[in-house]
């Protein structure tokens, strides 16, 4: 338990600070997916203004250029004079925002009449892609045509949007053509935050590029038809997806729109760099924060586990302390009690013998008298040493009993096996050669006497202990320096060797 404890808060600690990681990441992944949701929105919510906004302007347009057919197609027109007919005319297309001049032009492709001057300026649009549309088909309606680059330039490139005239039996008699110049869309994509790499483009259906932020003049009128993310856009009204631009290969999230009802295509880019700026930022604190406190909770737990690894080591000491005898580091009395509490109850339930050795060094207060007390503490620390190698198996317990008096306890050991082991013990003592001129044999001997369940039936290991003792008491009175067995005929002889002189 000592040792493991310890481990086991360091190893709650590692899961703590795996959990706390795991909720980190989880949270951050959370941010992450809010972030895109957030920029995924707001690049839709940007298509969805320029689609109306363009589709509102462009409604405005087609009604201007409607009302100069029904004005021509008004007989009385012919009738009026020059600046009045060019007010009936032109007078609705004066207040379309961004609608620059509105041509007139005949069959053949002169133009009849210019909202800019009653005199019309001799130009001829036959070859203009928007009349060859007009002239080649009833069903064109409202015509947007490609890019027309001003010689003065692409910042003043314009677009014409255009309807066709009809005669009373329905052939082709004309086109009417109001032009736009293409800085309207550049004002309204100027106006929105799209991020430091973000792209905003408006193209027609057929690809063209009309115009693009951030600006680029050299990029008016390319088409990008055959580009990965205009073949992704297809022909569907609205979506959005993760894909390289066309003219920076920057990956980005693009949401498009169709206005409805004309050949436009918007599309808003957030590139994946601008989407998670903030969430890197937020990242690196949080994540900062949760290394940090997964290294301190991993450390506080390494400290309190050494000082409780301490705080045992010592309880530990001090227990063995309490039960150690301090002069031969034998186990004390109280100790053995323990023990032997512990070892009889376990012999009862497995059923298996318990013996125990009481050893008494013989004619120990002759040898204090003589040598002194300090010559006899390192007798009886010899004798406990020897009495110690003797007990060497896990439930085995040598113990000081008291004064010159050692006790031994020997679970899963018969009678017979006991007698050899205490001749052995005996033996050893003897061996150890201490001089005792008062003992018959000149050396320092000790007297054994051994008792064991195997021999009888005892009531505690206290009777056990009485009969071991009661043996001792039999070697004594036989010689001393000898080993005796209980036997049942002892049950009724005193016990206790008494004075040893």
């Amino acid at each position: 338990m000592m040792t493991r404890r310890p481990y086991v808060m360091i190893a709650i600690s590692i899961v703590l600070a795996a959990v706390l990681t795991a909720v980190a990441g989880w949270v951050m992944a959370q941010m992450r997916e809010d972030a895109l949701a957030s920029a995924r929105a707001a690049a839709f919510n940007m298509a969805l203004l320029f689609e109306r906004d363009t589709q509102r302007n462009f409604d405005v347009y087609a009604m201007s250029l409607q009302a100069v057919i029904d004005a021509i197609d008004d007989p009385r027109l012919a009738g009026l004079p020059d600046d009045i007919r060019q007010n009936v005319l032109f007078d609705r297309s004066a207040t379309a925002r961004n609608l620059g001049a509105i041509l007139v032009a005949n069959a053949a492709g002169d133009v009849i009449f210019d909202s800019r001057s009653t005199l019309p300026r001799d130009v001829n649009i036959a070859d203009r892609d928007y009349f060859i549309a007009q002239r080649d088909s009833r069903q064109t309606g409202l015509y947007i045509s490609q890019p027309m680059i001003a010689r003065d330039g692409p910042e003043n490139a314009a677009i014409g949007l255009s309807r066709r005239l009809e005669k009373p039996d329905g052939s082709f008699a004309g086109v009417v053509v109001g032009t736009m110049k293409l800085d309207y869309f550049r004002r309204l994509m100027s106006g929105v935050e799209i991020g430091a790499h973000g792209t905003v483009a408006l193209t027609l259906a057929d690809g063209t590029l009309l115009m693009r932020r951030p600006y680029a003049a050299g990029m008016i009128g390319k088409n990008l038809a055959e580009s990965a993310l205009f073949q992704r856009i297809g022909r569907a009204q609205e979506g959005g997806f993760f894909g390289n631009g066309p003219v920076d290969g920057v990956r980005r999230w693009f949401a498009f729109r169709r206005v409805d009802g004309y050949p436009l295509v918007f599309s808003v880019a957030v590139a994946a760099g601008d989407i998670y700026t903030e969430w890197r930022a937020r990242a690196w604190i949080i994540g900062s924060l949760t290394v940090l406190l997964d290294a301190s909770l991993v450390a506080l737990a390494v400290l309190l586990s050494r000082q409780l690894r301490r705080r045992e080591l010592l309880e530990e000491e001090l227990r063995a302390l309490a039960g150690t005898d301090a002069l031969t580091a034998l186990a004390n009395r109280r100790a053995f009690e323990t023990r032997a509490d512990h070892e009889w109850l376990r012999a009862r339930r497995s059923g298996q013998p318990l013996a125990v050795m009481m050893l008494d060094v013989d004619r120990f207060k002759l040898f204090n008298d003589r040598y002194g007390h300090s010559a006899g503490d390192r007798a009886l620390a010899a004798v406990a040493r020897s009495i110690g190698a003797h007990a060497r198996r896990p439930g085995d317990c040598a113990a000081r009993y008291g004064g010159e008096e050692f006790v031994l306890l020997l679970p899963d050991t018969n009678a017979a096996q006991a007698l050899a082991h205490a001749e052995k013990l005996r033996s050893a003592i003897e061996t150890l050669d201490i001089p005792h001129a008062d003992s018959p044999n000149n050396v320092l001997t000790a007297s054994v006497g051994v008792a064991s369940t195997s021999a009888g039936s005892f009531e505690s290991w206290r009777t056990l202990i009485e009969a071991a003792d009661a043996a001792l008491y039999t070697a004594k009175r036989a010689g001393r320096n000898r080993v005796a067995v209980w036997q049942p005929s002892l049950a009724g002889e005193p016990h206790g060797a008494g004075p040893d002189l």
